[in-house]
């Protein structure tokens, strides 16, 4: 599992949101933590309401008042200050993911506008490298850090292997935070088709349902399999085939179940061949709260983080 947890910080509480949940991860996963801020040429006097900080000294006392703080009792925080200005801070703490070399990042979505600042920004060029997932924790301005805790753990699925690199990241956790694991598959239905898809529906739509039901039947063998084998670990999991929009679908499931942490396999980019793609991922965290951890996928890469 993850030995290196990495919090980007930027000097004010909107991002300490982060900061929990590298505390209980790295509390049940016996995981050292690096907390990190970047020097911003030409920084503004005030981030989000607060006063921004003006140099590397303020900075390594924040960041060692804010480990007294919220980290007591780990066995390794380490505090790291790029103290050379940057203009470029979401590229240059991309650098610090090859310098520090973390295989978890936990950061704040920074609440609103969370698609476009997520898949914009750090997030999405971290997952793009295709090697460090991102654990994404929604704040809003006004808003103190809450409790972070795993009990219920949903795992969205599309059958495609690659995609799935996340469900042996979400069993891992199952069995360390001793959470159960949902999961889903979501088929579209006729009117929920995207992009080509759609235009097929129309013009063959009774083809296109028979397509559709094949896939939902399919979808059900899947997720037998995958139950299967993580109720051989000892993990307890539900399983379950919707029919809709992804984002949409994905996001009643987690209100119904109560997870509180949302998996998810995924590249950081667009295209109609990428089902679980940036686009879905966006769309889910801007109607979600739940905290959502993203694991970069990649033909090529082996799956998992056990």
């Amino acid at each position: 599992m993850f030995t290196h947890i990495l919090v980007p910080l930027e000097g004010a509480g909107l991002a300490e949101a982060a900061v929990p949940a590298a505390a209980y991860l790295a509390s049940r996963l016996g995981a050292g933590v690096t907390l990190l801020h970047v020097m911003e040429r030409d920084a503004p006097p005030e981030v989000h309401g607060e006063r921004h900080l003006t140099g590397p000294a303020e900075a390594e006392a924040y960041l060692a008042d804010l480990a007294r703080r919220a980290l007591p009792g780990l066995p390794s925080v380490r505090r790291h200050v790029h103290a050379a200005e940057v203009g470029d801070v979401a590229g240059s703490l991309v650098e610090h993911v090859d310098e520090l070399n973390p295989d978890l990042i936990v950061m704040c979505s920074h609440g609103r506008g969370a698609g476009k600042w997520l898949f914009g920004s750090i997030a999405q060029r971290v997952i793009a490298r295709g090697t460090t997932p991102v654990l994404v924790i929604s704040a809003m301005p006004a808003s103190r850090p809450e409790p972070f805790a795993i009990r219920r753990i949903l795992v969205p699925l599309d059958g495609a292997p690659a995609h799935e690199q996340g469900l042996p990241v979400a069993a891992g956790l199952a069995r360390r935070c001793q959470a159960a694991v949902d999961l889903v598959m979501v088929v579209p239905t006729l009117r929920t088709l995207p992009g080509e898809w759609a235009a097929t529906g129309r013009l063959t739509p009774g083809a296109t349902r028979a397509v559709l039901e094949c896939a939902r039947a399919e979808a059900e063998d899947h997720l037998a399999d995958r139950v299967r084998a993580l109720a051989a670990e000892g993990i307890p999991v539900t399983a379950e085939v919707r029919r809709g929009d992804p984002s949409r679908t994905v996001v009643a499931v987690v209100q119904r179940t109560g997870a509180d942490l949302l998996v998810l396999g995924t590249h950081g980019k667009t295209g109609l061949d990428a089902f679980w793609a940036g686009s879905v991922a966006a769309r889910i965290i801007n109607r979600l709260k739940v905290p959502m951890l993203l694991v970069p996928v990649a033909e090529a890469r082996e799956a998992g983080h056990e």
